[in-house]
């Protein structure tokens, strides 16, 4: 083969070796990518044509505007037992007619697809289960990032309403019916002004890193913050001051909350019933606590024993709503220790729903 013409050598099963110019297998190639490249222009041209004849359609069909709200996938099971009238209690820890009333509390228009009853639903299902973020995106099937955001923005709405629910009695009548009720519960007229029973409660926590983490390890050894609640004689919370590290003292807690320092309650003549854990006070909160021990004097002892009656509806208030939240106050919350206070309101705000 002479340097003056290059030929390539081709190699065939049923026919001698022979030999191609260059010339023709480019010759070959430009031809094979003229013609891929005219297939290419025409599926373009026809994705094209598609997507026109689609947008003219949809003009002239006039397709109304989509709805506000996304379609219920009720293939998710806890949906199909919500929208299914089935039990709440179970899945939510509340009855369909507290959701309702809930709902009408919160009131709240959504600009997107997620109405407010899904998130609501989402945020109950993740107090009264204490799974993780990502558990309850499976239980939803919608994504983890999007019931971070669900949680953080009802619990934000819900705290911003709970004057509505969480507050002190509002007329002197019902004063005298909260008044009168303690006396019931403490068996002597000498409760005829009692105004309320005030006692913590520890909420579990993870606490955050370096020094300051030991300061929410409370005298139980567990890291937490520190609930304070004012309640009725029927268990109801009228007034609440969450937020100080666990291994703050009560009388610490009650002498920096507003409750306090703002001595609007109770009225003059009236007091609110407290443990030992509590100082006795007189000003600026009238405090009322059994005599310490050793009790001396059969005087002193039956003012205990009538005194231990009363108070101790605030410690059953307490035990009800670990019972219905048993998850959030058994287990730590997985949030940060600052997100945990809001998180305490909200537990109280459903309690005062069946």
């Amino acid at each position: 083969m002479g340097r003056s013409s290059l030929h390539i050598c081709v190699t065939s099963c049923s026919r001698p070796y022979h030999f191609l110019p260059l010339g023709e297998i480019m010759d070959i190639v430009e031809t094979l990518c003229i013609f891929l490249l005219f297939l290419l222009i025409e599926e373009l041209q026809q994705i094209s044509r598609r997507r026109r004849l689609i947008y003219l359609r949809l003009r002239d069909n006039r397709v109304q505007a989509r709805p506000q709200y996304c379609r219920i996938n009720l293939s998710v099971p806890v949906l199909d037992r919500f929208f299914n009238n089935e039990d709440t209690r179970p899945d939510f820890r509340l009855s369909r007619e507290s959701l309702k009333e809930l709902l009408n509390l919160l009131n709240q228009d959504r600009p997107h697809g997620w109405g407010a009853t899904i998130e609501v639903l989402v945020f109950l299902f993740w107090l009264a289960s204490g799974a993780s973020y990502r558990v309850v995106s499976r239980v939803f099937a919608i994504p983890r990032s999007t019931v971070h955001c669900i949680v953080h923005k009802v619990t934000e709405e819900v705290v911003a309403i709970r004057h509505q629910v969480i507050h002190l009695p509002r007329t002197p009548e019902d004063l005298d019916v909260l008044s009168h009720g303690f006396a019931g519960l403490a068996r002597h007229r000498a409760f005829l002004k009692a105004a309320g029973a005030i006692d913590g409660c520890h909420v579990r926590i993870k606490p955050p890193s370096g020094p300051d983490g030991q300061c929410y390890r409370n005298r139980k050894l567990f890291p937490s913050i520190l609930l304070q609640a004012v309640c009725d004689h029927q268990g109801r919370f009228i007034d609440t001051y969450v937020g100080w590290p666990g291994s703050v003292h009560d009388s610490r807690v009650i002498r920096n909350s507003p409750l306090y320092q703002q001595a609007i309650y109770p009225p003059p003549g009236h007091f609110i019933l407290a443990d030992r854990g509590y100082p006795c006070l007189q000003h600026p909160l009238p405090l009322i606590t059994p005599y310490k021990r050793p009790v001396q004097g059969v005087g002193a002892q039956r003012f205990n024993s009538h005194h231990s009656r009363a108070p101790s509806i605030i410690e059953r208030a307490f035990g009800m709503m670990k019972t219905r939240f048993r998850a959030i106050f058994l287990q730590v919350l997985e949030v940060h220790h600052t997100f945990v206070p809001h998180v305490s309101h909200y537990n109280i705000v459903p309690f005062f729903f069946k």
